[in-house]
Order: C-alpha cells, then structure tokens, then sequence
C-alpha cells in the first residue's frame, strides 16, 4: 500500500495538513481529492487516498479545518457550522486543495476527480457547483443541498451521487431538488438511492457516535466504492473530449 506523505497547503492565511498517496511511476498521473466528514481529517480518508494511488491515482486526502487529525477531544462542529453559513469560504477552502494538487508536477491537470464522505459529499458537489476543471466528482452520502446552485452550462464535472433513502439529513425534497438543479444546469449527473442506506453507510465508526439515522453497513460501503471506482476509471482514464 502507498505511504501517506504529509502535504501542507494553505488557504486564507491558515495552514491545512492534507495527505498525499502517490502511485507507481513517473507520471503525468490522473488525480484525486478526498474529502473528510464534518468530524475532520481521518483513517477512512487516508485509507482511502491509499486504495486510489493503487489504482494508479495521485491522491490528497484535504484538510478543511486546520486543526489536524481527527480525534475525540477536538470539536469540529462549530467549523463545520461556519461553512453552512459562509458558502464562499468553503468554496474558497475547497478550492485551495484543488488547486495544491493540480500545480504538482506529477498530476495531469487535465484529469482530477474528487470523493467525499458525509460533508466531504457535499464539498465535492460545491466543486463542481464552482466550474472548477475536474473531471467527476462522487459524493458518498454527502449533503444535496447548497447556497449557490449551479449555473447553467457551469459545471464541467460528470456527478455521481451515492445517498440512502433512510438518510436523515438527506431529506426527499433534498433529492428533488438537487436533481432538478442539476437538470436546469444541463450538468452530466447521476443518482442511486440505497433502500436500506442511512446516513455515513460507508464509516465502520458510526455505531460509536451515537447519532440517530447513522448506520454502517458494509455491503453498502463495498458496493459504493465498487461504483466510484468504476465511475473514476471511466471519467478519468478516457481521452478529454
């Protein structure tokens, strides 16, 4: 498995402690985000960047927060807050790991994708909400709904969106809505809705954090990345159209 680099970057001032996983090889490589639940920077993302550069991907797992880590003594929900409630930030924030990881000079800049969990989903989408230059993005369970809806013709990226239907904080109206947004957009989406998939079905930790609506379930968790994976390999190893 790759070793996880650290990789510093900064935004605003404020210095974030991504974690970069390289594949074998010189490169130029396709490349990768991860993105991290409300709860920070953690093992399933780190993991996760690892299962990637074995597929040959460049991959940073971000850091939105600057404080490290995740553990349970450091209380990121004040954080997570602020950015529901300042969407230039975030976009700001997210923008900055893109950025970082598009100026390597091992990356193909011409193809990088993104994946986050929980509000990690909800990053990517704002990504490519913002235009930026990526090739697809895939959000596991991650929130649908946003403070700037996408624009018509704006957003480059092909979207694949993985949610369950027992997801709390994923409401139908949430579903509804993000789907005729994306529509109106003329945006390349895709949607699947897991019968049985409550909110963060891909975090083996859940069952710890005592949250109503938060399950693991691990066919789920096998069968989403099965989906992502398959997803990135079509999005990323095609010719640019």
């Amino acid at each position: 498995m790759s070793v996880l680099e650290p990789f510093d970057y900064a935004h605003d001032g404020l210095k974030l402690s991504g974690r970069l996983a390289r594949p074998a090889g010189p490169g130029p490589h396709p490349a990768v985000l991860v993105m991290h639940s409300a709860l920070g920077p953690d093992r399933q993302t780190g993991e996760r960047a690892q299962d990637l550069a074995k597929l040959g991907y460049i991959a940073l797992a971000t850091d939105l927060y600057g404080l490290g880590l995740a553990g349970p003594d450091l209380d990121y929900m004040p954080l997570f807050q602020q950015y529901q409630e300042q969407p230039d930030l975030l976009r700001g924030r997210i923008l900055a790991g893109y950025e970082a990881l598009r100026a390597l000079p091992e990356v193909d800049a011409g193809r990088i994708s993104a994946i986050g969990y929980c509000f990690g989903g909800q990053c990517v989408l704002e990504l490519a909400r913002s235009g930026a230059d990526v090739r697809s993005v895939v959000s596991f369970h991650g929130l649908l709904s946003t403070a700037r809806p996408a624009q018509p013709g704006k957003v480059k990226a092909q979207l694949l969106v993985l949610t369950g239907a027992k997801d709390p904080f994923v409401r139908e109206e949430d579903v509804r809505r993000f789907q005729e947004e994306m529509t109106a957009a003329q945006a390349d989406w895709q949607l699947t809705i897991y019968g049985e998939g409550y909110h963060s079905f891909t975090a083996p930790e859940a069952a710890t954090l005592n949250f109503e609506g938060i399950r693991y379930d691990p066919l789920l968790d096998r069968l989403s990345w099965a989906q992502a994976t398959a997803f990135l390999d079509a999005t990323l190893n095609r010719p640019a159209t």
